[in-house]
């Protein structure tokens, strides 16, 4: 009964949006509070449910959102961005551009979480559109694919990271056969059917374009490329601090300290507003109004994650994933499909990936001893089913949709097929190194 509800609710969600064209956020508020009263959620806790959804949501992306916007539109006036296309068409050429925007996502995301990835690489795909006008989803897929392969897959993300230490599982094997599995995922998902979408035109929102600037007066490749990558370059080193022993822990605690997304981004924007802001020649008043426009140009997303956040958390408190799970794991199918298929179907219920993963997780860890599986290879296969089928209950849903400005139906048609493909492709090679294991 709880699977009809959630299904029902979502198709009046898409209906409040696409047919009344009701405002996304008030439509999640909505259906939140109308799924969590079907759910058997008590009535004077379902609005706690949605404040909370809201508040944990916003409260990991608002700042790095924020600030991302402030970045991107501070490297696309100064014609940073503009330096940087140019650099890529040049070495890449216009032919092979996407296999560029494919390996920029694919190693920026290795120490980036997703959300992080998003906003500080999108900006670079709507500079390289400006310049060359090739169909911005068709641009972008490679780069979102590889962003969104390295966080299902890949430690040091929250979901496989969390997975691997569920499972015992060797963390050095499990990076080793994730890349295996998604290197040639990435090419599927983001190269070969990204083709399909050239119909698809539409122009992204318009927070990250500037006007022309004549090539003397662009700020220098050197100068462009380390500020639109600082916090790729800081959180990087970060993910390496573990393997370092130190055993001061006042050290210890200082480099945490820095090492956290907000402060990387925080300190990478401060750096960049004096590097590549009064570098250029701008005044710091010029520069903060850049910054006040980023922000009004974003705030509608961050309404729209936060709506997706609040009808996640109602699943959650409503205990939906839990029935779902004890319902699954009696199915007589091969352990690794059977992690998978859990795994994907909490995903396609709820929207979260992680949440997805760390259930599945749940479901079967007790389980694992008896199953006779690679604990590598099932901590991938559930990495691979909690990226199942995206849709309007999931924030990166609506990130992808209102940063390249698309309908639902065009969202649907370019991430959720793109990240059932990557789905797929990863229980597809989870099974072929089953085989040679």
């Amino acid at each position: 009964m709880s699977v009809i509800i959630i299904l029902v609710c979502i198709v009046l969600l898409v209906l409040l949006i696409t047919w009344l064209k009701f405002n996304p956020f008030l439509a999640f508020l909505i259906i939140s509070i109308l799924a969590g009263l079907l759910l058997g959620i008590p009535v004077t806790q379902v609005t706690q449910s949605v404040k909370k959804g809201i508040g944990d949501i916003l409260g990991e992306l608002f700042i790095i959102i924020g600030l991302g916007a402030m970045m991107g539109k501070l490297v696309a006036e100064t014609g940073a961005a503009q330096r940087i296309s140019d650099e890529l068409i040049k070495l890449f050429g216009e032919k092979y551009i996407r296999w560029a925007m494919m390996l920029t996502g694919f190693i920026a995301g290795i120490p980036l979480f997703y959300n992080v990835g998003f906003v500080l690489l999108v900006p670079l795909v709507f500079s390289v559109y400006y310049r060359i006008k090739l169909p911005a989803v068709y641009l972008g897929l490679p780069l979102i694919a590889s962003l969104s392969v390295t966080h299902g897959f890949l430690p040091p993300h929250p979901s496989p990271t969390a997975l691997v230490a569920q499972f015992n599982a060797d963390l050095g094997k499990t990076l080793l056969y994730g890349l295996i599995i998604a290197i040639p995922t990435v090419i599927v998902a983001g190269l070969l059917y990204s083709k399909t979408l050239k119909n698809i035109v539409t122009v992204p929102i318009k927070t990250f374009e500037a006007t022309n600037i004549p090539a003397d007066k662009l700020p220098g490749a050197f100068n462009s490329f380390i500020s639109a990558l600082l916090p790729v370059i800081f959180l990087a080193l970060s993910t390496l601090l573990p393997a370092i022993n130190i055993e001061n822990n006042s050290i210890k605690k200082v480099l945490q300290f820095f090492g956290d997304p907000v402060i990387v981004m925080l300190f990478s924007l401060l750096i960049i507003t004096f590097t590549l802001g009064t570098g250029t020649k701008r005044s710091l008043k010029e520069i903060m109004n850049y910054y006040g426009d980023a922000i009004k140009d974003v705030s509608l997303i961050l309404l729209v994650v936060a709506g997706a956040g609040a009808l996640k958390q109602v699943m959650v408190d409503s205990g939906v994933s839990a029935s779902i799970g004890d319902l699954l794991k009696t199915w007589p199918v091969h352990p690794l499909f059977l992690g998978w298929l859990i795994a994907a179907i909490i995903r396609v219920s709820m929207g979260s990936a992680t949440v997805a993963g760390l259930t599945a997780a749940g479901i079967i860890a007790p389980t694992l001893a008896v199953l006779h599986v690679n604990p590598s290879l099932m901590v991938l296969s559930i990495g691979a089913g909690s990226l199942m089928f995206s849709h309007v209950n999931d924030a990166g849903f609506w990130m992808f949709k209102e940063y390249f400005n698309l309908s639902i139906k065009q969202t649907i048609r370019s991430w959720s097929l793109m990240e059932t493909l990557v789905s797929v492709c990863g229980l597809v090679g989870v099974f072929i190194l089953n085989y040679f294991l």
